[in-house]
């Protein structure tokens, strides 16, 4: 069986593993993971409660800054998108600057495309 996250580095891949495992888990519609430029990794759900809406990268960025975080080296964004929301894109941004790099990758954990913030 070929692996779906062929072409990513192994960083990445893990990356992807941690984004599958977290979604999996609560049965979200996305999940994400980040790594942080100490390599700390963060993943998160996509939250959809009646007071509480958040997606999976905003999550993520969200326990990355309660970490301490000062920034990210990459992200990784699992279930159906293939493009980044605008306020991901912000959210994203707002920690790490511009030069992001957001794999996109289907439930499977293929990965399907890839942007830089």
């Amino acid at each position: 069986m070929p692996d779906p996250s062929a072409g990513l580095s192994a960083e990445d891949a893990k990356l992807v593993t941690l984004a599958r495992a977290t979604r999996a888990r609560v049965g979200a519609a996305e999940g994400a993971a980040v790594r942080d430029l100490d390599g700390r990794t963060y993943a998160a759900a996509t939250v959809d409660l009646p007071s509480l809406q958040v997606s999976a990268i905003q999550g993520c960025v969200v326990m990355a800054v309660a970490s301490g975080a000062r920034g990210l080296e990459a992200c990784v964004l699992l279930g159906a998108s293939t493009s980044l929301t605008e306020p991901d894109a912000r959210a994203l941004t707002d920690l790490a600057g511009p030069g992001v790099t957001v794999h996109f990758a289907d439930g499977r954990g293929t990965a399907v495309g890839h942007v830089t913030t």
